[in-house]
């Protein structure tokens, strides 16, 4: 066994290996030889009610906060994983110990971050500049992340039968939230023939990786087949983490090249 958890956190380091270079690659194309790359910085504005002293009434107002700097953004979403898994490489015993109890702390603190990022960084490609909508993004798919965490941490050592699906069910409520609001956008104006190709990939592929994670946790909790062992479950979510993260940043780099 301790064999096993010894295999599970080398391969933590090598996959973050794979993260970093990626990340790193990414911020070399976003700050020096990709122009148009490092050009898009999306404007983040706030919207706020100001008093009209000709109509004596409050109207709607906007004012711009800061640029985005979205190619460095998206190859954080990569350095941060990279960062996690060296973190749990270095961590030994307490890595072990907690997948023993069924637990991994350190992949929901690492979803909450990377992909409450990613989520934003999709969201402004489809035309959500306003700063508190981008925060309330953040927040609520960082809470289903951390549903995450709860589900591990209130079913540690349960059985099939009583497991407590409550976190599952409300993390998946939150999850739902951030994905209404970009397709609010998405399809504001109607014309659904004039949306680009790399929308229509992010939006797919995010789906696809978006439904991936809760599906092995379904698996991991209805013990099917090789999912009985939670370390086979665990060894899944580091692979989807690299192969959904990987896609899903490099369509989104290259989205924010198209016109």
């Amino acid at each position: 066994m301790d064999i096993i958890f010894k295999k599970l956190r080398r391969f933590n380091l090598i996959m973050g290996f794979f993260h970093l270079i990626q990340g790193l690659t990414m911020l070399f194309l976003a700050s020096s030889v990709i122009q148009k790359l490092g050009q898009f910085q999306p404007t983040i504005v706030q919207y706020y009610l100001a008093f009209n002293p000709v109509t004596r009434s409050l109207e709607p107002a906007v004012r711009e906060l800061f640029q985005l700097p979205f190619g460095v953004l998206v190859a954080s979403f990569l350095l941060i994983s990279a960062a996690a898994h060296g973190l749990i490489y270095l961590s030994g015993d307490k890595y072990t110990n907690d997948l023993k109890k069924g637990i991994n702390k350190y992949r929901w603190f690492e979803y909450a971050l990377s992909s409450s990022i990613m989520i934003v960084l999709i969201a402004t490609l489809f035309g959500v500049y306003d700063i508190a909508s981008l925060v309330l993004i953040f927040t609520v798919n960082a809470a289903m992340n951390l549903f995450g965490l709860d589900m591990e941490l209130l079913n540690a050592g349960s059985t099939k039968e009583k497991v407590n699906w409550g976190p599952f069910i409300w993390g998946s409520v939150a999850g739902i939230a951030p994905w209404i609001a970009i397709l609010l956008y998405m399809f504001g104006t109607g014309n659904f023939d004039m949306v680009p190709w790399f929308v229509w990939a992010i939006v797919g592929t995010y789906f696809v990786a978006f439904n991936t994670f809760p599906i092995n946790m379904l698996l991991q909790y209805f013990r099917v087949g090789k999912w009985k062992d939670y370390l086979y479950g665990e060894r899944a979510y580091i692979i989807l983490s690299l192969a959904a993260k990987s896609i899903l940043a490099w369509l989104v780099l290259f989205g924010a090249m198209q016109p």
